[in-house]
């Protein structure tokens, strides 16, 4: 798992740590010393801690005028015991809905396993992004099927031309565009 780094070609055009509105402005993050792990795994050190043990995650772009920010997880997604959704809408989500952002795109090809407890959090989040949305992309086919048992679907958008969505070819804008204009058509 070391070796998985979160998506960098889009540096040059956004980085977290540089974004005063981030999270995690102001973070300093080292290339060789590994110290965050999920199960005893050492994940690269680039990916970023937001209270769960199982989950990181990466806000690979964010644009505040267009209001949309596109994330990357790797690990396990558990609700159940570590309550991960609660750490992720409280911590990430709600800072980023505060600075205008309504337009979510989850890139889950580094997610393993979901394992759900409700859905009180997702429903928050949805209800709280008026006129916006959240897509779920490249999540794998097991990690959806828990997350549509869970009726989380109802929230995040799975599935279709999201399952297998060659994104990392484009720049922000464009998989912003691609992914809007897909969610449009869901939702008229």
């Amino acid at each position: 798992m070391h070796d998985i780094e979160p998506f960098y070609k889009w540096r040059d055009d956004y980085n977290s740590a540089e974004d005063d509105l981030s999270p995690f402005y102001g973070k300093e993050y080292s290339e060789f010393e590994f110290s965050e792990t999920i199960y005893n795994f050492y994940i690269h050190p680039q990916w970023d801690f937001f209270g769960s043990p199982t989950l990181y995650l990466k806000i690979i772009f964010a644009d505040y005028d267009k209001n949309f920010a596109i994330i990357e997880f790797i690990g396990e997604w558990n609700d159940c015991i570590t309550n991960d959704i609660m750490f992720l809408k409280r911590e990430i989500i709600e800072l980023l809905v505060a600075q205008g952002i309504n337009k979510f795109i989850l890139l889950g090809e580094n997610i393993l396993n979901f394992h759900c407890s409700d859905d009180c959090y997702y429903e928050e989040w949805f209800q709280e992004i008026e006129e916006g949305w959240i897509a779920g992309i490249n999540f794998r086919e097991h990690v959806i099927e828990e997350f549509k048992r869970a009726n989380i679907d109802y929230y995040i958008s799975f599935g279709g031309d999201f399952d297998d969505f060659n994104w990392r070819n484009l720049k922000p804008q464009q998989l912003f565009d691609l992914i809007d204009a897909t969610m449009t058509k869901r939702l008229a």
